[in-house]
């Protein structure tokens, strides 16, 4: 198993209710499956977590991005400005 650390931005933050989270995933997981794994825990972020922006340490990432054991992973909301 990995451990990766999670932190959450923004309105997810407000959803989720935690600024930071360590979850435990099965080797070769990516942000997609760390995003099943939230949803599964927090049954109320389903659509929330489908519309996510991810960096994984640090580094915008999408959905294919393989984890590594202690990555640094963040989701936050789009922002638009004009």
């Amino acid at each position: 198993m990995i451990q990766v650390q999670v932190l959450f931005f923004a309105s997810i933050r407000s959803i989720i209710g935690k600024k930071e989270l360590g979850v435990e995933l099965p080797p070769g997981s990516n942000v997609h499956d760390l995003k099943q794994k939230i949803i599964e825990l927090y049954p109320h972020t389903d659509q929330a977590m489908k519309n996510m922006l991810t960096s994984v340490n640090r580094v915008f990432s999408d959905d294919d991005t393989l984890l590594s054991d202690q990555a640094e992973i963040a989701f936050f909301p789009h922002i638009a400005g004009g």
